[in-house]
């Protein structure tokens, strides 16, 4: 239980980094929700997001980052970069951003690329890198955000 309380609060600490926020630009917020599944009326499985008070082993938690320019100013060059924690593995093809484009860290957020271009060296036997090796997501916005205007980031990872 202590394990799970520690998780629980990790989750809730992580939180996404912006460039434009250290300049003042932008304000953001990161919101940690789980998936859960119901059975409607009509006998249906509906997939819904409730907040992630308790989080166990193999559920999905689903990191929401939304930013707003907040300056008077548009802000260009927005990178939002959200660390994965090592008692999440990414869930494939799940993050999203729309204007952005997605980039991934395997060596603790020292350096980004598209995930299709990483690799790991395991004893000179390069192997393409697999979600459980990332250790960062990056969002680079493509274009300037407007004063005022609001981005948003997400993924989904599976609790170890």
């Amino acid at each position: 239980m202590k394990n799970l309380i520690g998780v629980i609060l990790m989750l809730s600490a992580l939180t996404a980094h912006a460039i434009a926020q250290e300049q003042g630009h932008l304000n953001v917020i990161t919101t940690v929700q789980k998936q859960e599944v119901t059975v409607n009326e009509a006998g249906e499985s509906e997939t819904t997001l409730v907040a992630a008070n308790t989080v166990v082993p193999g559920e999905r938690v689903v990191y929401t980052i939304t930013f707003k320019n907040i300056s008077d100013e548009p802000a260009d060059n927005v990178v939002i970069t959200n660390p994965i924690a090592e008692t999440l593995t990414y869930v494939d093809d799940s993050a999203f951003g729309p204007g952005t484009k997605i980039q991934f860290s395997i060596d603790g957020g020292q350096s980004f690329a598209e995930r299709e271009t990483l690799t790991i060296d395991e004893n000179g036997d390069i192997r393409p890198a697999e979600t459980q090796d990332f250790t960062h997501i990056r969002w680079v916005m493509q274009q300037e955000l407007a004063a005022g205007a609001q981005g948003l980031a997400r993924f989904t990872a599976v609790l170890k």
